[in-house]
């Protein structure tokens, strides 16, 4: 995980690491189940993962093998090249420029090819030139002044603006960002061809219909129609259970390697998940460390907790009792970050534009500001208030054993300064829940996020602060702020980094539009019987490469 692309090397070398570590693994037994039963710590809304509420929920932890694209994440957060897909070649450095190629027998699970139709979907969808399209993140993709694509081609060129290399660009076009423009096309009447010629025509109208459908129509409920919710990976959307889990199957039109399973569900956020791993009933578990509980594990499981690219932190809606900029400093003021972090065992978190990955550039987002908050001072949060009270709503999603500890703690400890805290936790609580006004605090990782929430990049990342991204929940707007990201997004030189971070330190503090609290924490539970199951610190989690997983009877 860092600010750069990774060099090719590095990428070809981390392919064949994978391969042999897989290989390696699934030889361990010459028996392997039909279907594994997969945890995840969020909920399953939609197959579009790229909307706001998508992005932040399990969606991307389901399909990063159902919905494929030229690179993935693998299993430090690394972008690995996924030449099953296609590949991608640098023919320009100034302006950008890159060539992406479709492998040839790549079709949907429908039979549909996949083209460069798809691509420019993915861009327009997510590059903020239009506002009816509900994304998460324009990171990159605001960046392109056009990807040349001739309909149903294989084939695309993607120029970026002349000053605007953006550096991180195999976060674009990866696994889980591009949607079957065919479907929209079916669902509009628009014909072969016909999304891809109205995106890039500019026709309003048509786009707005195409983006009211890219919004809702890959919602997941258990009577969906498959045949809106093809394939481009080596599994497949079999069916939605009543419990809202995802069943997938292996996709007989894919044209890699076929998948060592048959059969994966993939299980939502649950209260019954002590239970259900005393009864054996999940083979692989991925979720937010401590969310579930103390968790006691039977011996035939295996745990491991790492640290994940994500953030937890208070994010404060921007409009009711915390949209002025003193009530969100007063709270901040009075919540225990040092208590919560050190319930979590981990460090207070200070980072807001350089949170995915631990490096030198943190200390520019450390400092005297971020100290002010380190410690709860209910006199000076009252201060702040003139001595006015104060409530407020913070939410999370459920169940969550230690977001609910930390609302305690925070109630407890802002009580004195006149702020009443209301636990407005729920099932359902996410990004949208803040925007509609139904809480004043989302207390969630990177995005809203129940899970990780992190892209592996701190430069996509730290769009969440942008004002003209769709997961800028806090709907926080400063030039400066703008500024600082869109050229951080393109900077080449660690000096100028770290001059930017350190510029935008003071600012983010005095603003307050999110309070970060400490780094979220990932606990992956595996089945003895499991083999080539590896954590991920990004919102893609441990289902970066499910096709090779294997249970053994």
């Amino acid at each position: 995980m860092t600010h750069r692309p990774i060099p090719r090397l590095s990428i070809l070398l981390a392919a064949v690491v994978a391969v042999v570590v897989t290989l390696g693994l699934t030889s361990c037994s010459n028996s392997a189940a039909d279907s594994i039963d997969y945890a995840i710590d969020g909920t399953l809304i939609t197959y579009n993962t790229n909307t706001v509420a998508g992005a932040a929920s399990g969606g991307p932890q389901a399909f990063a093998r159902v919905l494929t694209g030229f690179n993935y994440h693998g299993p430090d957060g690394q972008i690995v090249g996924d030449h099953d897909f296609g590949s991608v070649a640098v023919v320009g450095r100034t302006p950008l420029i890159l060539d992406y190629e479709i492998k040839p027998e790549a079709v949907y699970s429908d039979g549909k090819p996949i083209t460069c139709d798809d691509m420019v979907l993915a861009w327009v969808s997510q590059s903020g030139r239009f506002p009816w399209f509900d994304a998460a993140s324009r990171a990159g993709y605001t960046d392109i002044a056009s990807v040349d694509c001739a309909p149903g081609q294989k084939k695309a060129r993607v120029s970026f603006a002349q000053d605007r290399p953006f550096a991180d660009y195999g976060q674009l076009f990866a696994a889980t960002s591009m949607m079957p423009s065919h479907v929209i096309a079916d669902e509009l009447g628009l014909g072969e061809g016909g999304v891809t010629t109205a995106l890039l025509n500019n026709d309003g109208p048509v786009i707005e219909r195409i983006a009211r459908v890219w919004n809702t129509t890959w919602n997941l409920t258990p009577d969906l129609d498959v045949k809106r919710f093809p394939s481009s990976g080596p599994y497949k959307l079999e069916s939605v259970t009543d419990e809202g889990a995802v069943v997938l199957a292996a996709n007989d039109k894919w044209w890699g390697t076929e998948p060592v399973t048959g059969k994966v569900t993939v299980w939502p956020r649950s209260s019954e998940l002590q239970d259900r791993v005393n009864e054996g009933a999940y083979d692989v578990v991925d979720i937010a460390a401590g969310s579930s509980g103390t968790l006691n594990l039977p011996d035939d499981y295996v745990r491991t907790d790492a640290p994940s690219s994500g953030v937890e932190q208070l994010i404060f809606a921007p409009q009711g009792p915390l949209a002025a900029v003193p009530a969100r400093r007063a709270l901040a003021l009075c919540t225990p970050r040092d208590v919560i972090a050190r319930n979590a065992e981990v460090p207070v978190s200070d980072l807001r534009l350089n949170a995915a990955t631990e490096d030198a550039y943190g200390m520019a987002e450390t400092s005297p500001e971020a100290g002010r908050f380190a410690v709860a001072n209910p006199d000076a949060a009252r201060t702040e208030l003139g001595g006015r009270p104060l409530t407020v709503r913070i939410g999370y999603q459920t169940p969550n054993a230690r977001l609910a500890a930390a609302v305690g703690a925070i109630a407890k400890s802002c009580g004195p300064a006149g702020i009443t805290v209301e636990d407005a936790a729920g099932e359902n609580v996410g990004p949208l829940a803040l925007r509609d006004n139904e809480i004043d605090v989302l207390l969630a990782s990177t995005g809203g996020a129940a899970g990780s929430g992190s892209s592996g990049s701190s430069i996509v990342d730290a769009y969440t602060l942008h004002s003209g991204n769709g997961n800028n929940l806090p709907r926080y707007a400063n030039e400066r702020i703008d500024g600082i990201i869109a050229t951080m997004a393109v900077a080449s030189d660690p000096k100028e980094m770290a001059r930017l971070l350190g510029e935008a330190r003071p600012i983010l503090w005095a603003d307050m539009p999110t309070l970060p609290l400490y780094r979220q924490q990932r606990t992956l539970l595996t089945s003895t019987k499991m083999y080539a199951v590896s954590g991920n610190p990004t919102r893609w989690g441990a289902g970066w490469n499910m096709d090779r997983w294997k249970l053994s009877r």
